[in-house]
């Protein structure tokens, strides 16, 4: 796999899921339209639940005018029954990013507390001290690395149980840069 051809793939999976048209797709790649057109028609067909997906969750936002997390959460959204195609199609952007980013935290938020809550029960140096999107940072006494490292990673991993596998990369460092 090339750099350009994982930088397509990025863009694609990341931009249709998002609501990304083919011409905002040549905007972040060198595709023509007519290449993007290819892709995003080869894209669907390759992942059809995709798809169905995203015109369920706008379908049910228009519908009922939320759109919810895992854990419930609602994302109001007024305008997604708009007239005006430019404010409906952001609402719809919303639609459909509230309940992927929205249940990304509800995720990050329950490990935490999960993580929090078994090392509250150990006598244990390391601290939990930052969460950076979907990273969390944490002060560790070095001897304790080897018997942390597996708490956190089962709570990061089982926070909300899931259809699919939730990987959990982990980087040590003496600062956040070096574990990187």
């Amino acid at each position: 796999v090339t750099k350009d051809m994982r930088s397509h793939s990025k863009a694609i999976n990341f931009g249709l899921i998002y609501g990304m048209s083919a011409f905002g797709l040549t905007r972040s790649t060198d595709l023509t339209l007519a290449e993007a057109e290819d892709f995003v028609k080869a894209y669907f067909r390759k992942f059809p639940g995709v798809k169905k997906y995203l015109d369920g969750i706008r379908r049910q936002a228009a519908e009922i005018g939320y759109v919810e997390t895992l854990l419930g959460r609602k994302r109001w959204l007024r305008d997604i029954t708009s007239n005006n195609a430019t404010v409906r199609s952001f609402a719809e952007r919303n639609a459909i990013n509230a309940p992927i980013q929205g249940s990304a935290a509800d995720m990050i938020k329950v490990a935490m507390i999960n993580i929090h809550n078994e090392f509250s029960k150990m006598d244990i140096k390391s601290r939990m001290v930052l969460q950076v999107h979907d990273e969390l940072v944490f002060d560790v006494y070095k001897p304790e690395l080897d018997l942390i490292k597996p708490i956190i990673e089962k709570h990061m991993q089982n926070a909300l149980p899931l259809k699919v596998p939730v990987e959990v990369g982990m980087g040590t460092g003496t600062n956040w840069l070096e574990a990187h």
